[in-house]
């Protein structure tokens, strides 16, 4: 249903080195470079950054979070890893989350801009 999401950062320079290691693990990168906006996918754009001076505030009760799809568990291990590496801030190791359904794993962390951000993948049912 969904053809894409955008988001205001502060730094697009920060915002970038952010996304590209959190999302390739996940098998994206950037596809659209500007002075002002970033567009990240793996066959096209659909989650924008958008350099702004008012992004949304940082509310951890807003309930707002973005979550991408992964191919495995692999990847969210990864993309973990890799999105703590370059400024991110830890928000849920990977692991199943049962109480999300069965088979959920998934991994979550703050962007530097406050966003909270989560890699996802289904397990089969066992």
């Amino acid at each position: 249903m969904l053809d894409h999401v955008s988001i205001g950062v502060r730094d697009l320079a920060a915002a970038r080195r952010f996304y590209e290691a959190a999302l390739a693990p996940l098998g994206g990168k950037c596809l659209y470079d500007s002075d002002t906006v970033l567009g990240f996918g793996t066959e096209r754009p659909v989650f924008w950054l958008n350099l702004t001076e008012r992004p949304v505030a940082a509310d951890p009760a807003s309930g707002l979070h973005v979550c991408f799809a992964a191919p495995s568990e692999a990847s969210v291990a990864a993309f973990h890893r890799a999105a703590l590496g370059a400024g991110g801030r830890d928000n849920g190791a990977p692991g199943l989350r049962p109480d999300y359904g069965p088979g959920y794993y998934a991994a979550f962390v703050v962007d530097p801009d406050g966003y909270r951000v989560e890699a996802y993948c289904a397990l089969p049912a066992s």
